[in-house]
């Protein structure tokens, strides 16, 4: 692995089945840890969200530039399974893949990953797109066209 505090894509261009992921490196902090020396399960929310930000920063829409466009992207849902038990100083890899994408929202998929490359565990996280009141809106079509062709797209 490389730097473990700097968030990257995998490769020049990976592409995952469901579309294009993007790598997340991390190390877990001691204050993410519990009694027993093992990640916090609510840790894992914070990984995604993330996992998420450096997905749409890679796609070239990072949250700010949608938020000044009057976007914005409220979670409505989240799954975890939990396979692994992390532990303080682990490097972790978070993979993030846009899973469904409409004018109305979106779905993204995680897979966390620890030093061995073992699956840590998986989720994901379902959204809406709003206004900045908080009421539901449709996206800007350009907004959901970038999202959409990174998401389909290939090695660079």
């Amino acid at each position: 692995m490389s730097d473990p505090q700097r968030p990257e894509e995998r490769g020049a261009g990976a592409q995952d089945a469901l579309g294009r992921s993007v790598d997340a490196l991390l190390r877990v902090r001691y204050s993410e840890t519990d009694q027993m020396g093992i990640v916090y399960h609510a840790h894992y929310l914070v990984w995604f969200e993330i996992g998420r930000t450096e997905w749409c920063r890679a796609a070239g829409l990072p949250y700010a530039g949608m938020e000044e466009a009057g976007m914005f992207i409220p979670v409505t849902r989240v799954t975890c399974s939990f396979r692994g038990r992390p532990r303080y100083d682990d490097a972790i890899t978070v993979r993030t893949v846009m899973v469904e994408l409409s004018r109305r929202g979106c779905e993204f998929g995680y897979e966390v990953f620890g030093p061995d490359g073992g699956l840590l565990a998986e989720g994901s996280t379902r959204h809406v797109f709003t206004d900045p009141t908080g009421r539901a809106r449709s996206a800007p079509a350009e907004i959901v066209a970038g999202l959409k062709a990174f998401r389909d797209s290939g090695s660079d």
